[in-house]
């Protein structure tokens, strides 16, 4: 469940430097906000961030008498969490206004919406990279046997 809470938001990471740097403001008004490019991290994504807090949590729970294993297990479940508050912090309040916006002139505060939107999501990434790799070291220090 990690690695896909993490694969699209590593995606949005990816795509985030000519969507900033090289798009127009109408291309990346149209493309992000009327044409639904993102319909489907919301309806699929949402439930794989709640999972990818849960299925470490799990893990850190079954692990708590194997440390340091308990620890980094643990850890990722913070992570994710986290990442998933981010992601209510800095994109939700973006997401909100994008979506009062209508086609025609691009708004005066595109820049700045935009700037957020794409900032949050690499922020998201950055917690939940951080918080696989925390789980991958916690599988790595389980006591064998």
């Amino acid at each position: 469940m990690a690695a896909l809470s993490l694969g699209p938001s590593f995606a949005h990471v990816l795509e985030s430097a000519p969507r900033l740097t090289k798009w127009s403001p109408s291309l990346w008004r149209e493309t992000t906000v009327f044409k639904a490019q993102f319909q489907l991290f919301a309806v699929i994504g949402a439930p794989l961030d709640v999972a990818a807090i849960g299925c470490p949590g799990l893990l850190a729970w079954m692990l708590r008498n194997d440390r340091p294993a308990f620890w980094y297990a643990l850890a990722a479940a913070v992570l994710y969490a986290v990442s998933l508050a981010m992601w209510f912090a800095l994109v939700k309040p973006a997401n909100d206004i994008l979506a009062t916006w209508v086609p025609g002139p691009i708004p005066e505060n595109f820049e700045v919406i935009r700037l957020r939107w794409e900032t949050g999501h690499m922020i998201v990434a950055g917690f939940k990279a951080v918080g696989f790799v925390s789980l991958i070291v916690a599988l790595l220090w389980i006591r064998r046997g």
